[in-house]
């Protein structure tokens, strides 16, 4: 195959599987009843008036599955971090004892987790999105490639090359959604 052709391809292998990885991180922070460090990734700390993220700040970890422990590496951090947690309104209430910031992540409710569902999918739906612009973007690549002398076989060929591809990312998607939807299910 052509060789335009082919790092035409590799781009839009990237782009897709780029795709891939923020829905992985996305789906991270969202919650399935399990406690998690990445339930707090994105939280934001005062650190001496610069803001920073929390694990720059502290070690998040999880003791049992309904906990999440915050040890700050300084103990003047305890209160900045404990608002910077209420300020990200993640529905957690942070209790500290002086040396440490534990959240209890409470069960979710049927409503919630039905929420929580429907957030999942609306996520899958922009990773999608994501992908078919790619599809679309590589299309037209090859459209004006066409124009400027690549056989049409080539151009068909390689068509068919974005359209697998789109496919077998798509399915990579579902099979996320599917997975994340059945941990949020499972009481």
């Amino acid at each position: 195959m052509n060789e335009e052709i082919e790092i035409l391809l590799d781009m839009a292998k990237e782009k897709m599987d780029s795709s891939i990885t923020h829905l992985e991180h996305e789906l991270v922070k969202i919650r399935a009843g399990k406690a998690s460090p990445g339930m707090l990734e994105g939280v934001m700390v005062d650190y001496y008036g610069s803001m920073t993220a929390l694990q720059q700040v502290a070690n998040v970890n999880t003791p049992d599955p309904r906990t999440i422990a915050i040890q700050p590496w300084e103990k003047a951090m305890i209160e900045p971090i404990e608002k910077a947690i209420m300020l990200a309104n993640l529905g957690l209430n942070p209790e500290n004892n002086g040396d440490l910031i534990r959240i209890s992540v409470p069960a979710l409710t049927e409503e919630r987790r039905k929420d929580l569902v429907k957030q999942v999918k609306k996520e899958a739906e922009d990773a999608k999105i994501s992908i078919r612009n790619v599809r679309r973007d590589c299309n037209e690549e090859l459209k004006k490639m066409l124009k400027d002398g690549l056989a049409e076989d080539l151009e068909k060929d390689a068509e068919a090359s974005v359209q697998k591809l789109t496919d077998q990312y798509s399915k990579s998607i579902d099979e996320l959604v599917t997975k994340k939807e059945k941990d949020i299910l499972t009481i």
